[in-house]
């Protein structure tokens, strides 16, 4: 399994493919928001091979047009609650920003918190939890 964790902004978006068994980074892509850089991400991460879930921070008003995309096209979708963003940030660097680091923390809060624990959803349907219906 392969954890796609992204980190969103109003204009680009950088995703980090993190194996779900290593914990190993195999990869990070960055791209501009839109059907054409969206559709580079998806064809990235079929390349990757295995099973994939993609982790977004639920910040939707920089990350819905993606995942209305990836939906859309039978991917499955997590949200992770910004909450779970703080303390991994925080440990992850003293000063600035960083887009990469970001994109592996979501992954990684992912694989902390357990895939199946977050609401997701999957081919245009609620998956689990509230949140899922919003």
């Amino acid at each position: 399994m392969i954890v796609l964790g992204a980190d969103a902004h109003k204009r680009s978006h950088t995703i980090a493919a993190v194996d779900a068994a290593t914990g190993q980074v195999l990869g990070e892509k960055t791209v501009a928001v839109g059907a054409r850089g969206f559709a580079a991400l998806v064809v990235w991460a079929h390349g990757l091979g295995g099973e994939r879930v993609w982790a977004l921070e639920d910040c939707r008003q920089a990350s819905g047009s993606f995942e209305r995309f990836l939906v859309a096209r039978g991917e499955r979708v997590l949200r992770v609650p910004t909450k779970l963003m703080a303390e991994t940030r925080r440990g992850a660097r003293a000063r600035g920003k960083s887009d990469s680091i970001d994109s592996i923390a979501v992954a990684r809060a992912a694989l902390r918190e357990g895939l199946d624990e977050l609401p997701g959803r999957a081919a245009g349907r609620a998956r689990a939890g509230p949140a899922a219906a919003r």
